[in-house]
């Protein structure tokens, strides 16, 4: 079992940058693929990246492929998401989530992880 903690959400302004964190505890962290998601007011959830427990794979949403980096330490138990060139339509609670996984499979499917955390608000101003 993993417990997820996001934090690092703020209030930006559009082109500014953000590096929130996904804090877990446990002591098989390195054993799950850990994916964000968003959801925005009024908007279905959706995948936003995912990143293998080892960190040999991740996988983005087109509409943040080159502007956000997902990464993790697990040394930290800690997973990232750094967001540069930020756009208005980036607002939204951001979650992230585990997977348990043998293998570097990263899942877009929200149904596919068994554990979130609280979500970390994140509004970027235009």
């Amino acid at each position: 079992q993993v417990q997820l903690v996001e934090s690092g959400g703020v209030l930006v302004q559009a082109g500014g940058s953000l590096r929130p964190s996904c804090a877990a505890s446990g002591r098989t962290f390195s054993s799950y693929a850990i994916g964000w998601f968003r959801q925005a007011p009024g908007k279905e959830p959706e995948f936003v990246a995912a990143i293998s427990r080892s960190v040999g794979s991740t996988d983005y949403a087109d509409s943040v492929k080159g502007r956000f980096t997902i990464s993790r330490d697990n040394a930290k138990n800690t997973v990232y998401l750094q967001m540069n060139s930020l756009k208005a339509e980036d607002t939204a609670v951001y979650y992230c989530a585990a997977y348990y996984t043998a293998s570097n499979y990263t899942p877009k499917s929200m149904k596919e992880y068994v554990y979130w955390g609280q979500g970390t608000q994140v509004t970027v101003s235009s």
